[in-house]
């Protein structure tokens, strides 16, 4: 019994290990005080950490954050998938680690997804969705006022982006596989705007809105429902 447990088990930790190196290369851990097990096992937190990762490949002077509860308004906060600070402008990105066709057009309020069993998810626009986490970052970084703000929606390999429409030059709605290729062509045309120092203050003038408690969070997930609730 115990030889025939050793195969699956071996299995599951060949698996694994990639994954676990690549965590332990990354600063996705500092930045955010998620574990392995808790990046790994779920499903939000791993979309985020890939597309962390993918940036951290990118040459340059730039800092990357995750998982910032940034205050609104109305007292609630709003929710940074991931936020990288470089010399050239803020770069926020909304992770939607989702499967099966997308349709989306920037203008509509919902979006749909349609999986293989021909079920249809419908799904706040996450352009809008991104353009608040946006807005209270501008408040919070209200004395950089020669900020460049730029959107980027970065859906799973796993999906196809079937039908979307943008018109906005500073949104991206892309696959996280095309990140790398579209934000070094974007890099490539911006000029410079920030020193080196600036996005240092920046970025630690956000590090307090992240690795918060559990209380904020819990605060969070439940406005969260409640507006899903006044949505229905």
């Amino acid at each position: 019994m115990g030889f025939i447990m050793f195969f699956p088990l071996l299995f599951f930790a060949l698996l694994l290990l990639p994954k676990y190196f690549t965590y332990q290369k990354s600063s996705y851990k500092t930045e955010t005080g998620n574990s392995f097990f808790k990046t790994l096992f779920d499903k939000g937190n791993y979309g985020e950490f890939l597309t962390f990762s993918y940036l951290e490949k990118l040459k340059g002077y730039h800092k990357i954050m995750a998982n910032l509860y940034i205050p609104k308004e109305d007292g609630t906060t709003t929710e940074v998938d991931v936020l990288m600070i470089t010399e050239k402008g803020i770069f926020v990105f909304e992770s939607k680690n989702y499967s099966g066709w997308i349709f989306g057009d920037e203008k509509n309020k919902t979006w749909t997804q349609s999986l293989p069993n021909k079920s249809k998810n419908r799904f706040f626009n996450p352009i809008w969705q991104n353009a608040g986490h946006i807005s209270a970052v501008k408040k919070t970084l209200d004395s950089c006022d020669k900020c460049l703000f730029r959107s980027y929606i970065i859906f799973s390999e796993r999906c196809t982006l079937k039908k979307i429409a943008v018109n906005s030059q500073d949104i991206k709605v892309i696959k996280r596989n095309e990140l790398l290729k579209t934000i070094k062509k974007d890099l490539e045309h911006l000029q410079h705007i920030l020193s080196k120092e600036e996005v240092d203050n920046l970025y630690l003038k956000l590090k307090s809105y992240a690795c918060v408690d559990d209380a904020v969070k819990s605060a969070h997930i439940e406005n969260i429902e409640n507006l899903h609730l006044e949505r229905r």
